[in-house]
């Protein structure tokens, strides 16, 4: 799992990123911030991010917010580090969007444990987004099948939208969770055996 560190103290800092990487996570470090809004805007930003609540230029809280308005970071787990620790602190970082909320100095086993929350809510966030990306894909090809599907009146194949013709088999096993097992209806058994002179 990788994790975003921002944090302006330079021990705080070090501290952090030694216990994280002890700990067997991959670590982004910034150390204000800007550089952690950079890295919030990157291509493939961290799912995880533990900000520190005052920071020169942007501080946490202002990150979490804006990452909460950025569709690639809206979904991140967002942990807010600092050294406030009243009631109204944490109803406004709860309040820009932050998840988590721990106190400094942090507690290692305490932190710990709040990460180990954090991935298992980003585990089932993307369980959730691959099975509603199946179900969209389920439902398209249902919709694909509903409409009016042009037919050969002679050789029954079908024509998709691009304008090339296929065997009834190969288009509906390719637009639906549908696969044939061949075999012969009553009537044509009794044309084929009548062809062939068996007929009773």
């Amino acid at each position: 799992m990788r994790i975003l560190i921002a944090d302006d103290d330079p021990a705080s800092r070090r501290l952090l990123e030694a216990t994280l990487t002890r700990w067997g996570y991959e670590v982004v470090v910034t150390s204000d911030g800007e550089q952690a809004w950079q890295a919030v805007e990157s291509a493939d930003p961290p799912p995880l991010f533990i900000l520190d609540w005052l920071m020169p230029a942007m501080d946490g809280v202002d990150v979490c917010r804006k990452a909460r308005a950025r569709k690639n970071a809206r979904s991140a787990y967002i942990i807010l580090l600092t050294s406030r620790s009243s009631k109204e602190d944490l109803i406004a970082g709860l309040e820009a969007g932050a998840d988590d909320y721990v106190t400094k100095p942090f507690d290692p086993q305490e932190l710990q444990a709040r990460l180990h929350v954090g991935c298992r809510v980003i585990e089932l966030q993307r369980t959730l987004a691959a099975r509603v990306e199946e179900l969209e894909a389920a439902l398209s090809r249902e919709k694909h099948l509903q409409g009016l599907l042009p037919i050969c009146c002679y050789c029954k194949k079908i024509r998709d939208d691009s304008n090339y013709w296929h065997q009834v088999e190969s288009y509906v096993t390719q637009h639906a969770n549908v696969h044939f097992s061949h075999s012969v209806c009553p009537e044509c058994t009794a044309q084929f055996r009548k062809d062939l002179g068996l007929a009773d």
